[in-house]
């Protein structure tokens, strides 16, 4: 069974810096896509970033140039540096993960195992 486990949420201030990391477990690394995902409160989740097996990676048009998702496969750990945060990526951010590693898409579907998540809350 595939466990994800996300941490490095927390409060920053307007145009700071977070790294959130994902602890995956049960699979074989190198061989899925992984997916980060965010919800704000009323709002639908909404894709942010992915990876696929051979590191290719897809970015949300709002995050990209600020956003950087990378992959620990040796720790079966991913990752996503957030800088230049702004308020609005106040939100839940979630990792996800397939064994569709062929290539990735930044669409909920996709995906079939789930972390439960950490907040990022950015304060203006």
């Amino acid at each position: 069974q595939v466990q994800l486990v996300e941490s490095g949420g927390g409060s920053v201030q307007a145009g700071g810096s977070l790294r959130l990391s994902c602890a995956a477990s049960g699979y074989i690394a190198g061989s899925y896509s992984m997916g980060w995902f965010r919800q704000a409160p009323g709002k639908e989740r909404e894709g942010v970033a992915c990876i696929d097996s051979v590191g290719r990676t897809l970015y949300a048009d709002s995050v990209k140039g600020r956003f950087t998702i990378s992959q620990d496969n040796a720790n079966n750990t991913l990752y996503l540096q957030m800088n230049s945060l702004k308020p609005e990526d106040t939100a839940m951010y979630s990792c996800a993960a397939t064994p569709r590693g062929d290539y990735c898409v930044i669409a909920p579907g996709w995906y079939n195992y789930w972390g439960r998540g950490t907040q990022v809350t950015v304060s203006s």
